[in-house]
C-alpha cells in the first residue's frame, strides 16, 4: 500500500502542556490579588484587549475579555454589587497573566508561547463562568429598563 493511514488526533489538553500550570498555580495567584492589581488591569485594558485580538491562539477570548473588563468597570463604579472577590481576582489573574509577555512560557516563542496563557484563561473561565452569565443577565435586564 502506498497510502499511510492517518493518525487519530487526540484533543489538546492545554493544562498538560506545562505541568506548572494547573488549578493550584492559578488559585495561588488569585489569593495574592489586591486592589492595585485590579487598577493595573484597568490601566492596561487597551494593551490587553489588543493582545487578545492580535494573538491568534487567544482570539477566542476577545469577546470574553470585553465582558470581563465591563464587569470590572461596573463593579468599580458600584453599579454591579455583590460579586465574589474570588471572581474579581480570577479575572485579574487571567488578564494580568495574558498581559505579561515573560510568563512561564514567554509569548515570543513560536508555536507554544501562548499555551500557558490559554491554560490560565481556561482555568479561570471554568471557575467564573456562572458569575459571567449572571453579569450578562443583569446587563440585559438593565438594558430593558432603560
Amino acid at each position: 500500500m502506498f497510502f499511510k493511514k492517518k493518525k487519530e488526533r487526540k484533543p489538546l489538553n492545554i493544562a498538560m502542556m506545562d505541568p506548572r500550570i494547573n488549578e493550584d498555580f492559578v488559585e495561588e495567584k488569585v489569593t495574592k490579588i489586591n486592589e492595585e492589581d485590579i487598577d493595573l488591569v484597568m490601566d492596561n485594558e487597551e494593551a490587553i484587549s489588543k493582545k487578545l485580538s492580535n494573538a491568534s491562539p487567544l482570539r477566542k477570548y476577545k469577546e470574553l475579555g470585553k465582558i470581563m473588563f465591563a464587569m470590572l468597570k461596573d463593579v468599580k463604579k458600584g453599579t454591579y454589587p455583590n460579586v465574589p472577590w474570588f471572581t474579581i481576582a480570577s479575572i485579574a489573574v487571567a488578564l494580568l497573566y495574558v498581559f505579561n509577555p515573560f510568563d512561564l512560557v514567554p509569548d515570543f516563542i513560536p508555536g507554544v508561547g501562548y499555551i500557558d496563557d490559554l491554560a490560565v484563561l481556561s482555568i479561570s473561565m471554568g471557575w467564573i463562568e456562572t458569575d459571567l452569565h449572571k453579569y450578562l443577565d443583569w446587563r440585559l435586564a438593565e438594558g430593558e429598563k432603560a
